[in-house]
């Protein structure tokens, strides 16, 4: 397969028990945009299992990481959650995406709004110098159904503040809203209906959504992509119409999802 090379897994983590990252060496050649995502699978099959993966490590990193869910009959995660140091993965060589603040118009302020997995394109976009030359304020919202689903919460919250480099850049600039809709929590509800009702901003204590200063990027499972797109369309945000098209806002349609 040459559009596919091996890189080894070097640390996993499993956050519980629907989801795990990982970590891989990357080859010194390979350049990405932090919000891409490549193809993703395991070697050893005449025609491998393949699924589009973001990378949620930032592209000026060694190794790349990887957040996936666990499907205990997917035909790639049910075997790539079993992976540990040492084993190989595939990765094509590659990357694609459209969640690059590339093509976004210029705006004040960037909402990064992801459910579930969908966070990891925004892990790297947060860890990018470019985002915070190009927005005032970054505003990272997580919806997830559970707590304990609520994974690099304390990388976001507390280990980023504290980064050598990233620390002072994002200090008062970041802003993080996690979000449960099935237990109770600080903030609670989907992400359509707390944009269009203000209490996201409410929350916040922001400025209601403003098509005319505020840039979004989207990421998350087809019904959360559909219903997000429609409220940002609601409140007057226009979508890039394709790749290299800048737009008030864009979506990933390429998700994990077996």
């Amino acid at each position: 397969m040459a559009s596919f090379r091996l890189e080894r897994v070097i640390d996993i983590c499993h956050w519980n028990d629907k989801l795990f990252s990982f970590r891989t060496t990357r080859d010194p050649g390979f350049r990405f945009r932090n919000g891409q995502f490549i193809m993703l699978g395991l070697p050893g099959e005449n025609r491998p299992v393949t699924r589009a993966y973001s990378i949620a490590s930032a592209n000026h990193e060694d190794h790349m990481e990887f957040f996936s869910i666990k499907v205990e009959d997917g035909k790639l995660t049910s075997r790539l959650q079993h992976i540990a140091p040492g084993d190989e993965v595939l990765v094509s060589a590659k990357p694609v995406g459209t969640l690059v603040i590339e093509d976004l118009n210029p705006g004040k302020r960037l909402f990064l709004l992801a459910t579930g997995t969908g966070l990891a394109p925004f892990l790297s976009v947060i860890q990018d110098p470019e985002t915070y030359e190009a927005f005032e304020h970054v505003y990272l919202v997580h919806g997830v159904r559970r707590v304990q689903d609520l994974a690099y919460r304390e990388f976001i919250e507390h280990d980023l503040p504290h980064h050598e480099y990233l620390g002072e850049l994002i200090d008062g600039r970041l802003h993080y809203y996690p979000t449960v809709t099935r237990e109770p929590f600080a903030h609670q509800g989907r992400i359509p209906e707390l944009m269009l009702s203000g209490r996201l901003c409410n929350d916040l204590d922001i400025m209601p959504l403003n098509a005319k200063q505020d840039r979004a990027m989207v990421c998350g499972n087809m019904n959360m992509l559909r219903d997000t797109s429609a409220a940002l369309q609601q409140l007057g945000f226009e979508i890039s119409p394709s790749q290299g098209v800048p737009g008030d806002f864009v979506i990933e349609r390429a998700f994990v999802d077996s």
